[in-house]
């Protein structure tokens, strides 16, 4: 009786089980994929101020590519080495809670990078104490080092980027989850490769070049050809990633599905796509 009751009632179902249990299944699921993506979020905005050389980190000479007629070296952002992972789990919340799932999310994660940056300023505005100066005042070579100017500079990059990286953020994960239903409503439940790949290839185009943009030509001191440089190999990379990581999602998606039990999991994904409609 329980089963048809299910089947038949999903969203009384759950209901119920929300006013018998203090956290279900699909409570849970949803706290859980939420902090990885408010977490991987705010790692990749506080340290995506560093810009590396892949070419060094592989040992080799510098490339010069070609790339649609612009000469690039392949340096990216640290940031964008885990920024498909945000992608991944705002993809997984799309197939499981719907456009409401993606969209609270979106906005949480938004209004604590923004927090999280207030309070940065605040704290780099703070007098340094003088004993912290003194016993930082060399660094391992035994140079003079000034930590308070150290630190304040990285931070002050970090929140130079906040208005580009919410913008880009915002924009981009917006327009992600709206392909990914779209491919959805094309497929229906099969081809998960598909609208997780398709999704990230359009909204990264998006992502990839708008926050430099603001952050760094209109905010910053890039030129505009720094910015298509650094942008076109964020943005390849990011495709690329998301082509390479398409197993994951297919492990993820197992894994839910085996906590969540087979029949529940279809009512979750039943509901979510209702919610596009509502």
């Amino acid at each position: 009786m329980q089963i048809m009751f299910i089947s038949t009632n999903p969203k009384a179902y759950f209901q119920q089980m929300d006013k018998t249990k203090p956290l279900n299944k699909k409570t849970f699921l949803y706290l859980l994929l939420a902090s990885f993506f408010i977490t991987n979020a705010l790692i990749a905005e506080f340290g995506g101020v560093k810009m590396f050389s892949i070419e060094k980190l592989l040992g080799i000479a510098p490339l010069q590519l070609n790339i649609l007629g612009i000469i690039t070296d392949l340096n990216l952002s640290v940031g964008v080495l885990i920024w498909p992972i945000v992608f991944i789990f705002s993809d997984i919340i799309n197939e499981y809670f719907g456009k409401s799932g993606v969209q609270r999310i979106s906005f949480i994660t938004a209004g604590m990078i923004a927090y999280s940056f207030l309070i940065i300023l605040m704290w780099t505005d703070m007098p340094p104490a003088d004993f912290w100066l003194k016993i930082n005042g060399l660094d391992a070579l035994g140079r003079p080092f000034d930590i308070n100017f150290a630190y304040s500079t990285i931070f002050r990059m970090g929140l130079g980027i906040i208005v580009g990286s919410l913008t880009a953020f915002l924009v981009s994960q917006l327009v992600d989850a709206y392909v990914f239903h779209y491919f959805k409503k094309l497929t229906g439940h099969k081809y998960l490769w598909l609208r997780s790949t398709g999704s990230t290839v359009v909204s990264q185009l998006i992502d990839s070049f708008l926050i430099l943009l603001v952050a760094f030509y209109f905010l910053g001191n890039w030129s505009l050809e720094q910015v298509l440089k650094v942008g076109t190999i964020q943005y390849l990379y990011k495709v690329i990633l998301a082509i390479i990581l398409t197993p994951v999602i297919y492990l993820v998606h197992a894994a839910i599905d085996a906590y969540l039990g087979k029949e529940s999991s279809e009512i979750i994904i039943g509901e979510a796509d209702k919610n596009w409609t509502e």
